[in-house]
């Protein structure tokens, strides 16, 4: 009997991504630094905070942004777990019908703001278009989430970064997948003067051709639709219904799974 193990695009069992929340100007410098090291980062904006002279202006947010994720933090950014299940629809509702009047693309992507979120807020989520909420907090491992709407991070980029980086790179086997996710805000580097960690850390797991760097959305999307191939018994075809191609490894053979039926030699 053959193995088949889902894969990262390409093959890979590596994948590396970043979560920044609010928005604010120093969102440029790290932009800057994940653009030079091949990285892809999520942000996350509030569409009600608009104009703020310590936030990226709405004309920018395009431009800046481009090849990353823009994704909702609320409109106002309150305490949501404190809020009325009504007045949290609309907070995300009109947190998404802000942003993607500057993006080209359905923002479906979440933050929790401070933090804060139900077991009845998360049961919200699907019904407003939202596909996956980060939490606050550290795992310490390169697990894959287990609830998308819970989804916790490695780390904070205070929490470690280099030592987790270092063991990343060096992970070898193949029969796991593998996530490394780095949450944080910008203004924090200006704050505690820690620019140099984040510099180092990406030239260190950057441009690298074992890893796969994606956005949140990307992982998500690209992870549910792998949960969706269709084998037949004997092997021998397999069905991706799904929109992107999906990579499998087939007794460490790697191979590329169209849009529809595919043939297996």
């Amino acid at each position: 009997m053959k193995q088949y193990y889902i894969c990262y695009p390409e093959g890979k069992f590596k994948a590396l991504t970043f979560s920044y929340d609010d928005g604010k100007q120093s969102d440029r410098r790290l932009v800057e630094i994940f653009d030079r090291y091949g990285m892809k980062g999520t942000f996350h904006l509030n569409g009600g905070l608009f104009p703020d002279p310590e936030r990226i202006p709405e004309e920018e947010v395009a431009a800046l942004y481009a090849g990353h994720e823009l994704a909702c933090h609320t409109y106002t950014h309150p305490t949501i777990a404190r809020c009325p299940l009504d007045k949290v629809t609309e907070e995300i509702l009109e947190d998404r019908r802000a942003l993607e009047a500057l993006v080209p693309y359905p923002v479906q992507g979440f933050s929790y703001p401070n933090g804060s979120y139900t077991e009845e807020i998360k049961r919200l989520l699907p019904a407003l278009g939202i596909e996956y909420g980060r939490i606050v907090g550290s795992s310490h491992n390169f697990s894959l989430p287990n609830d998308w709407y819970e989804w916790q991070a490695t780390c904070h980029h205070n929490h470690d970064l280099l030592k987790h980086g270092e063991t990343f790179i060096g992970l070898s086997k193949k029969q796991y997948l593998h996530l490394m996710y780095v949450w944080g805000h910008s203004y924090e580097f200006d704050n505690d003067g820690n620019w140099d960690l984040i510099e180092s850390f990406c030239r260190a797991t950057g441009n690298r051709t074992d890893i796969w760097y994606c956005t949140n959305i990307e992982f998500k999307r690209y992870m549910s639709a792998a949960r969706r191939l269709v084998f037949s018994v004997s092997g021998e075809t397999v069905l991706n219904p799904s929109d992107q191609p999906i990579w499998v490894t087939i007794d460490g053979e790697n191979k590329k799974l169209h849009t529809g039926l595919n043939t297996l030699a």
